[in-house]
């Protein structure tokens, strides 16, 4: 397998995370708005399990260093397997929400509020599961982080008075998704070896960690989906043939979608090595920022925003890149 040799360029690994995990909700704008995001929902969870396969057949089993994909296939334990697994399960139901939650209040502001919490909280359940990092440089950025989620709420509730359609809902979903998006990473992170390069017997090298993840999370998709699909939190249910009578476009922005967000959780376990668990997930799930960018510039969501709402983003964007800034710093 290939492995990341020194902390700067695990550094540039979790940048490369933060703009895939900011960027793949566009591929639902994409797909057009007349196309339910439960519908959409299936081909994204294709896309992960694919592109989870094909890293780990391809980087996951390349270089002379550890264990190749199949050789941690054949003495996996079923214990750290089912870790990566259940690891999948929480994603999935923490993004489900995420997604519903973008669906009724905009990117803009379900994302920074939803993935903004789980970069919080899993700054710390990750940094007590292994203590790595300076923890006073790992709270303040934390603080900034609480600070942006704050001045993102105050901009909603701004949006709020000039749209009268929006709805808290979607403020409900993106925080309950952030509190489960939270936990996801150290189920996978227990299941790996400590060690990329001098791998334990039974545990998973990072790829193969990664793809059962996304095995959790496809097989979990055909349990939770079908609950979305019926009790929907927005508009009529739909059903299966519903999903068939999309266009071969619509499948494939969806599998896209999929494949993005795997990308970056696979630069993400790839710079866990060097840059500690805590760290990698910070810095790679900064993503918040990524996404806020386009919503704000490029789908316009705060367009009708009354006025003074720019500054309050400006506010949360500055607060954002100083938590950025200081959890490179934990190191």
């Amino acid at each position: 397998m290939i492995v990341i040799q020194n902390y700067p360029l695990a550094v540039i690994f979790c940048i490369l995370a933060m703009i895939c995990w900011g960027s793949w909700q566009n591929t639902r704008n994409w797909a057009g708005l007349a196309w339910r995001f439960e519908l959409y929902y299936w081909d994204c969870a294709l896309g992960i399990l694919l592109l989870s396969f094909l890293a780990a057949i391809t980087i996951g089993s390349m270089g002379d260093t550890g264990q190749t994909f199949w050789e941690s296939l054949a003495q996996a334990t079923p214990t750290y397997i089912a870790y990566a697994m259940l690891g999948g399960v929480i994603w999935n139901l923490g993004n489900l929400l995420l997604v519903a939650g973008i669906s009724l209040a905009g990117m803009a502001t379900a994302f920074p509020i939803g993935g903004g919490l789980a970069w919080l909280l899993g700054i710390l359940v990750n940094y007590i599961g292994k203590p790595e990092g300076n923890p006073y440089y790992l709270l303040a950025g934390g603080t900034a982080i609480a600070l942006a989620i704050y001045l993102c709420t105050l901009a909603y509730q701004r949006l709020q008075q000039g749209k009268a359609e929006v709805s808290y809902k979607g403020v409900i979903l993106a925080f309950i998704a952030g509190v489960l998006i939270a936990f996801f990473y150290r189920f996978v992170a227990i299941s790996l070896i400590s060690d990329y390069a001098n791998p334990e017997i039974g545990k998973l090298t990072p790829l193969t960690g990664v793809f059962f993840f996304c095995v959790g999370a496809y097989l979990s998709t055909w349990v939770l989906n079908p609950i979305f699909m019926k009790k929907p939190v927005k508009g009529e249910s739909v059903s299966m043939r519903d999903y068939l009578k999309g266009t071969p476009k619509q499948h494939l922005i969806g599998i896209l979608g999929g494949m993005i967000w795997c990308c970056g959780m696979v630069f993400s376990f790839m710079a866990a090595d060097q840059a500690g668990f805590a760290i990698s997930y910070g810095l790679s799930n900064s993503a918040p920022i990524v996404a806020a960018l386009w919503g704000i510039f490029v789908w316009k969501e705060f367009a009708n925003a009354p006025a003074g709402t720019s500054k309050l983003l400006a506010g949360m964007f500055g607060f954002y890149f100083i938590g950025l800034v200081l959890l490179i710093l934990a190191k």
